[in-house]
Order: structure tokens, then C-alpha cells, then sequence
């Protein structure tokens, strides 16, 4: 006998497909997030090897980490708008080949120009999977476990950080730096026939036009949600960028303690995640609000306590476990306020996110170059604690999620 569930988008699940084959399906976009997640940071630990293999200098190699999140906030709206009509299970394979195409590019460059087209790739497929994506576990497993769901498919960015970038600089260091997008173009193609096999047919609820976004945008649940967003990727790319040099400058920690510590902070953020998805599915603003919150706290106190290893451990682990609840705290906020158009909130979380990753990072090296590092550690804790100040005011005004009355 077939049964027919209702997921929380409102859409039933199909009656031919079991909740094991949704939970798999879950799986798949998870890896595919995980692929891109690693793709776009990845030049973090191979920038020196591409500068030196071109003859280019580390800022024009940094164009490698600057340039896809920026087109990720362009692309989001306008490809998801141009493909408002087509099965969202056909786009989020296109745009995993396109990723696959991206880093066989990398990886036969001759010139660096071709590296930079690569990442202009790589930068659409962000914009395009994760607007699709990140709100797609609502479409995939009965309603009582899409909380779960989702802070499944956002473990991919922790993930990405803990094991993806690590590998791919180990490898880097032992067979080269195009060997490591050789074998992202591999895990992509992977990841695509896993797609194909596992996801049902997913027509899209209601094709999301520019317009509709512009209507969003006016309300006041949207804004807030974008503040908030704003504030708290800003604060955090403004300083986690930049919180390698900062042990080595400011807590004189060795090679290896670096590398211990942000794997630490790593897995704290893969624990945030989890927790921030559980609480988030109940309590979006307590939920980002505390995590902008501590965010703030460690922040603030790294300048004072980070001069000890153990004091910068601790605070890092701090951190991880609060930003690890950011991403998937700023989703469920963007989709409770606009909850009869989840994939226009997916994209505007997807474009605020990534154009704001790209800002913080830029900003961020500003204030190094003319201040300090303590400094832009303090700058990042008060942007921090405006985004939690904003949190509070939306609840203190008593507003209420539209269609919870």
C-alpha cells in the first residue's frame, strides 16, 4: 500500500517514493553543496602554489577566492529567474556538470586567464545550486523532519572548511595544485549521477521572478533577515579571514597548533550546525541572535585572551560552535518570512550571503592594512553585537511570522 505524506512546504511527497529515498536524496544535494563549498575556498590553501605556477602576484591570485561570491549574488536571482520554468531536479544537475566543467578547466589552464573563466563558473553554479538547494530538504522529507533535513544539507559548509579545504591543500602540497581540482571535478561528476539517480521530479512550486523579489524585499521580516544576514557575515569574513595570521602574529602559536586549532574550530562548527538547526526550526530569532551574540564575545575577547593558546582555542571553539548555527539560522529566517515562496527566499539568502562573504573579506583586509589585527577583531565583535541588538528588536516589537496567527 502507498501512502501520500505532506512536506512542509505544503507539496506532497511523491506516493511511489519512500522516506529512505527522500533521506538519500538529502544526502546527494548535501554532497553537491559540500563539492561547491569546497570548490570556492579551496584557493585558501593553494594560493601561493597558482601565483608562483602563473607568475602572478598573491593579490591577483587572490582573485581566485574574491570573484566567485560576488557573481554567486549576481547569478542567484538572475539564472533562477531566467529558469523559474524548469524542473529544479534538471538545473541542479546542469549547474553540478557545470562545476565538474569548472575544475577540469582549472586544472588544464595554460594561461590564468582560463582559471579566472573557471571561477566565473564556479560562481554561477553557487548562486544558482545553493538558491535551489538550500531550501529544498522542505520538498524532500515529511514535514517533522525538515528541521533535521536542513541542518543536514547546511553541514556541507562546515564540512567543506573541516575536511575539504585540508585535503585539498595536503594533496596540493604532495601531487600539485591542479591535481586538487582534477579531483573536485571528479567528486562533482560523482555527485551529478547521484542526482540523477536519487532525486524525483521537482517542478518548481511557483516560478520566481525578479519581481517577486523586489516584493520580498519590502517586507519587514525580509529586511530583517537581510540586516541580520549583512551584519553577521560581515563581522565574521572581517575577521575569520584573517584569524591564521592572528595566531601566528598575536598568540605566536607554531605551524602545527594553527592547523589543530582550526580543525578544532572546525568541528565545533559542524556541532553548531546541528544544534542551530534544531533550535532555529523553533526559535529563528533567539537562535541568531545568540549566535551573533557569541560570535561578538569571541571576537572581543580574542585581542585579550587570544595571546595564550589555550585562551585562543577555547575562544575559537566558542566561535565555531556560533557561526555554525549562522547559515542555517539566516535560511530559516529568510523562509519563515516569505513561507509561500521558499525558493525566492532561498535566493535572496544565497545572494545577501555570498555578496556580504565577499565584502567581509575585503573589508576586512582594509582595516588589517591601515589598523591591526586586534583592531579588526574588535570591529568585527561591535558588528556582531548590532546584528544580535537587531534580533532583539524584531522580537521586542512583537512581530509575528506571517501565517502563524
Amino acid at each position: 500500500m502507498t501512502t501520500t505524506t505532506t512536506t512542509h512546504s505544503g507539496m506532497p511527497l511523491p506516493p511511489s517514493r519512500s522516506p529512505a529515498l527522500g533521506w538519500a536524496a538529502v544526502v546527494a544535494v548535501t554532497l553537491g553543496l559540500f563539492s561547491i563549498v569546497t570548490t570556492e575556498i579551496l584557493p585558501i590553501g593553494l594560493l601561493t602554489s597558482i601565483g608562483a605556477d602563473f607568475t602572478v602576484s598573491d593579490g591577483t591570485a587572490g582573485l581566485t577566492m574574491t570573484m566567485p561570491g560576488f557573481l554567486a549574488a549576481l547569478s542567484a536571482p538572475l539564472v533562477t529567474a531566467a529558469t523559474a520554468r524548469i524542473d529544479r531536479r534538471l538545473m541542479l544537475c546542469t549547474f553540478m556538470a557545470l562545476l565538474g566543467a569548472a575544475n577540469l578547466l582549472a586544472a588544464a589552464a595554460p594561461h590564468y586567464s582560463l582559471v579566472l573563466l573557471s571561477r566565473i563558473l564556479v560562481g554561477i553554479t553557487i548562486g544558482g545550486f545553493w538558491s535551489i538547494g538550500a531550501g529544498l530538504a522542505a520538498r524532500l522529507v515529511p514535514a517533522p523532519s525538515v528541521g533535521r533535513a536542513t541542518a543536514i544539507v547546511f553541514s556541507a559548509v562546515p564540512l567543506g572548511s573541516v575536511l575539504g579545504v585540508p585535503a585539498g591543500t595536503l594533496l596540493g602540497e604532495l601531487a600539485g595544485w591542479r591535481a586538487v581540482f582534477t579531483a573536485m571535478a571528479v567528486l562533482s561528476l560523482a555527485v551529478l549521477l547521484m542526482l540523477l539517480l536519487l532525486l524525483p521530479k521537482l517542478p518548481p512550486p511557483e516560478p520566481t521572478r525578479l519581481s517577486t523579489l523586489r516584493t520580498l524585499c519590502r517586507t519587514t521580516h525580509t529586511r530583517y533577515a537581510l540586516l541580520l544576514t549583512f551584519l553577521v557575515v560581515l563581522a565574521h569574513f572581517g575577521t575569520y579571514t584573517y584569524v591564521t595570521p592572528f595566531l601566528e602574529q598575536v598568540t605566536h602559536a607554531t605551524p602545527g597548533r594553527i592547523t589543530l586549532s582550526l580543525l578544532i574550530y572546525g568541528a565545533a562548527g559542524i556541532a553548531g550546525n546541528f544544534l542551530g538547526g534544531a533550535l532555529a526550526a523553533r526559535r529563528p530569532r533567539t537562535t541568531f541572535g545568540l549566535a551573533a551574540a557569541l560570535i561578538a564575545a569571541a571576537t572581543l575577547l580574542l585581542p585579550v585572551l587570544g595571546r595564550s593558546t589555550a585562551g585562543a582555542t577555547a575562544l575559537l571553539v566558542l566561535w565555531g560552535v556560533a557561526y555554525g548555527a549562522v547559515p542555517v539560522s539566516s535560511q530559516t529566517w529568510f523562509a519563515k518570512a516569505a513561507p509561500h515562496a521558499p525558493e525566492a527566499a532561498a535566493v535572496l539568502f544565497t545572494a545577501s550571503f555570498q555578496a556580504t562573504l565577499s565584502l567581509g573579506a575585503l573589508t576586512g583586509g582594509v582595516v588589517v592594512d591601515h589598523t591591526s589585527l586586534s583592531t579588526a577583531m574588535t570591529l568585527g565583535a561591535l558588528t556582531a553585537t548590532c546584528a544580535a541588538a537587531a534580533a532583539w528588536t524584531h522580537y521586542a516589537r512583537g512581530r509575528t511570522w506571517p501565517g502563524s496567527r
